[in-house]
């Protein structure tokens, strides 16, 4: 009987076989290298190209120029009042944002679901739309404005209005970031505080405070980095009036508009470091409230 004709391929794989050698596998790209490298290129057309455009702008219109731009008295006087504005924000939605946050983690009462939602507000509205608000509210003719008007306080086209909308736009931060802590928390501790004779204020202090302090400063983290950066809400309250009610968002705006690049890249590598010192603090105090909610 005729043996059956076997292809060469399979006599060599079969050979092969009989010494114990394996063929070879042809390597394939999985999903998730995919995955990897898509985020890896859109992160990096969205943040490091910008970033790296930036910076190589500061050094094509040279580092003495950018240094005499920022040196000026106006540049100065944009980032002085922009400084002044994110410390008054961050006071005081700290301190309301703790109170607020305790509120709505430790209370209960009628129409909390619709004010726990309306606290969200400033992330979903836009700066612009915020700040006419404030403009129809405090503004010369508006409902409000017109008695500030009349004791002889201005409001919008002021620092206090910038300061307001400032406020406004960096309100939810602390807050969100403090109420999963207390929840998680509970009260067990602070009623045992009580317990034991210890007063409100000590119990805040000692027990709330001490479980809070990594969510809390997350919270101001945040809030900082916003307030720093803020543009729209802030240009409509202010007017951007140089030397008097110009931050240093507006100062960038102004400089770049103005054909005035050295000032602009400079203005702008500066916030985009104190943004990424910020960035940085943030992601270690992350890692602090993740290991001790574990």
């Amino acid at each position: 009987m005729r043996e059956k004709q076997v292809p060469n391929e399979e006599r060599a794989a079969a050979k092969s076989g009989e010494k114990g050698l394996v063929s070879p596998v042809r390597r394939t790209i999985g999903p998730e290298k995919l995955m990897i490298g898509a985020v890896v290129v859109w992160f990096s057309v969205l943040v490091l190209l910008p970033l790296g455009a930036m910076v190589r702008g500061v050094i094509e219109t040279g580092f003495g120029e950018s240094i005499r731009s920022l040196g000026s008295p106006i540049a100065l006087h944009a980032f002085w009042l922009t400084l002044g504005i994110t410390v008054a924000a961050v006071v005081l939605n700290t301190f309301f944002g703790v109170i607020i946050a305790l509120v709505l983690a430790r209370q209960r009462f009628l129409g909390k679901l619709l004010f726990n939602g309306i606290l969200d507000l400033p992330f979903s509205l836009s700066p612009v739309v915020a700040g006419f608000m404030f403009i129809v509210l405090f503004g010369p003719h508006g409902w409000l404005g017109r008695w500030f008007e009349a004791g002889g306080i201005r409001i919008i086209f002021a620092v206090p209005g910038m300061v307001l909308a400032t406020i406004f736009v960096t309100l939810p931060f602390v807050t969100r970031e403090v109420v999963p802590i207390l929840q998680e928390t509970g009260t067990e501790q602070e009623d045992a505080a009580r317990t034991l004779g210890a007063n409100g204020w000590q119990t805040f202090w000692r027990i709330t405070v001490p479980s809070i302090r990594w969510g809390l400063g997350y919270g101001v983290c945040l809030t900082t980095s916003r307030a720093l950066g803020e543009f729209g809400a802030v240009l409509i309250v202010s007017g951007s009036v140089i030397g008097k009610t110009q931050t240093a968002t507006s100062y960038i705006h102004q400089e770049f508009t103005d054909f005035h690049y050295a000032g602009a890249f400079a203005a702008s590598l500066v916030l985009a470091v104190a943004s990424f010192l910020m960035l940085m603090t943030m992601e270690i105090i992350k890692r602090r409230v993740t290991a001790r909610m574990e």
